[in-house]
Order: C-alpha cells, then structure tokens, then sequence
C-alpha cells in the first residue's frame, strides 16, 4: 500500500491554479522529499494531505484513506510539523507534549518521546528559553505522539544553525529505522539530498521529475563536472574545448578547466582534451541537488517560453 497516492490532484484560487493535475506516489517506508520553488505548490499539496482546503479536482490519498472524506482516520495515523508553528512560551516541553497526548487521546510517556528527539534534559524548562533547534524538535516530539505511520514535515531544517539541522537529519533517520514514512518538504537541498531516498519536484503546480537523487543526475547532462588540470591554457584552448562533442559547458577556474559532461563518458571528453592539451590530472564532482534543482525547473520555464 503507498503511504501516499495523488491522482490527477487540482487546486485553483479563483484565476490561479495552485496544482495543477498533480500524480505522485510515495511507498510505505521511505524519506520521500518534495521540492519546489516558492509559490510552486508544496504547501497547498500539504494542506489537502492534511485536509485543511478541499481539492478542484481529483484525489488524494494517505494510508489508504481518502484524504477528505476520511480525514479523521487519516489524523489519527499520522504526525505533522507544520511550517512556522510557535510553541506556548510559558509552558515546559513536557507540557507541550502531554498536551499533545491528550489531544490525541493516547498512552504515552512525555520524557520517552522528549528523549528521542534530544531534549529530555530541557523537559521542565519554558520552550521560551529554548533555542530554534530545540524548538523545532519539541514540535517533531509532538508529531510523534500515537506513534505515526506517517511524518510529514514542512521546511523542518529553516533556520536551523548547522549542527541543529544534523541533529534533524539523524532524528528523521532514526524514526525511518523504526518503520515510519517521512514526506519532507523543504527549500534547503543540502539537508534533503542527505536524508531522502526519493525525491520529487513541484514546479508551478506541475510534477517535473521524480526519482532518487542518482536517477535525476543520469537523465540530465549536469550529472558530472570535471576538474582538468593541463599542461597549457588559454583562452584559445577553452574555446577548443568548448567545440568538443560531449561538452556542455566550460571554463577557466583557478588556473584549471571546469568542464561539464553532455551525454557521453567523462573519459571520452578528458581524452578529447588531451589532444587539445596533455591532461596532467583531473577530479570529478557531482552534481548537487541543486544544480539539479535549477535544471529541471528552468529546463520546465524554457519549453513553456
């Protein structure tokens, strides 16, 4: 059973069409991420998991539940760390959590579940005088209460120092190791492509690409950047390199080529190079989601032009 399934999913405001015909499925078990760029439609997408806004058209479902006619059931199996939520500064974390339990209706032990996300010790202090990691891992506490089958987190990481977002990142881990599908939705790439197994991007509504991070590397040409030092570089070479098949882009970068790799094998171009130029050493870089990222999402913007 997928934890989630949209089909052919719709959302317009008036004139605007938030998702348009969205198909996306998430298996049982992974850390799926979802992508896109301000305004691209993540959060409307959350908001009708989560049956806050009713769908133009049509279907999503969570579980196996249809997200809006059995919302409740849907509530019941889930955890949820919204963007941008604020915890009662009065109160303790432990407060926070118990609260938590009884609004969910359930049995559980506060300190366990403050535990898990690494902050038992400030259990009886005011969540004012908590800093924004701890925070934020207050509010995933709360998600966790009823033991969820499924998280979904929005922009977790924002504004997390980077030690905060590691500390996230191996707590989202952990709870995928004890079987719980996560749906994370975020604008920092480097904290998704090091937690997810899958990922998908949403651009103006629209599903542009879905796969793991290596799938979305290979069906692009930005999938591999090479470092080539020569024995001889000018502008005369770089221009010769330019015109050498399998090249999409090159560069002089601090007394070395920076070349990227376009549909064939980096070995092929690094000797294409050495004809030009005696290749006296090299280094390959991968591409970053985020070059990713901005490949898909302009590639999109380019075939709408």
């Amino acid at each position: 059973m997928a934890a989630i399934e949209l089909e052919g999913l719709t959302k317009r405001f008036g004139d605007v069409v938030a998702v348009d015909g969205l198909d996306l499925t998430v298996e049982e078990g992974e850390i799926f991420g979802f992508l896109g760029p301000n305004g691209a439609g993540k959060s409307t997408t959350i908001d009708i998991l989560l049956d806050f806004i009713r769908p133009t058209g049509g279907t999503a479902t969570v579980l196996g539940y249809d997200a809006q006619s059995e919302g409740l059931a849907v509530r019941n199996r889930i955890g949820v760390l919204p963007d941008a939520y604020h915890v009662y500064d009065r109160l303790t974390g432990r407060q926070h959590v118990e609260f938590a339990i009884e609004m969910k209706g359930v049995d559980e032990d506060p300190d366990a579940l403050l535990e898990r996300v690494r902050v038992a010790d400030a259990a009886d202090r005011k969540a004012g005088g908590y800093s924004k990691g701890m925070r934020q891992r207050l509010i995933l506490a709360m998600a966790l209460v009823g033991d969820p089958e499924l998280l979904i987190l929005d922009e977790p990481s924002t504004g997390l120092d980077p030690n905060g977002a590691r500390e996230m990142r191996e707590i989202i881990r952990a709870e995928n190791d004890r079987g719980t599908t996560v749906f994370f939705s975020s604008h920092i790439m480097e904290q998704v492509e090091a937690v997810c197994d899958r990922v998908a991007i949403i651009d103006d509504g629209h599903l542009v690409a879905v796969d793991t991070i290596d799938g979305l590397r290979d069906a692009t040409e930005v999938g591999e950047t090479l470092y080539v030092y020569v024995s001889a570089l000018d502008d005369s070479v770089l221009e010769r390199v330019r015109t050498l098949e399998g090249v999409g882009t090159a560069a002089i970068d601090d007394g070395r080529l920076r070349v990227t790799v376009d549909g064939v094998s980096k070995f092929a171009v690094l000797h294409a190079i050495d004809e030009i130029t005696a290749v006296q050493d090299f280094s390959v870089v991968e591409s970053s989601l985020e070059d990713l990222f901005v490949r898909y999402t302009n590639d999109r913007q380019e075939v709408e032009a």
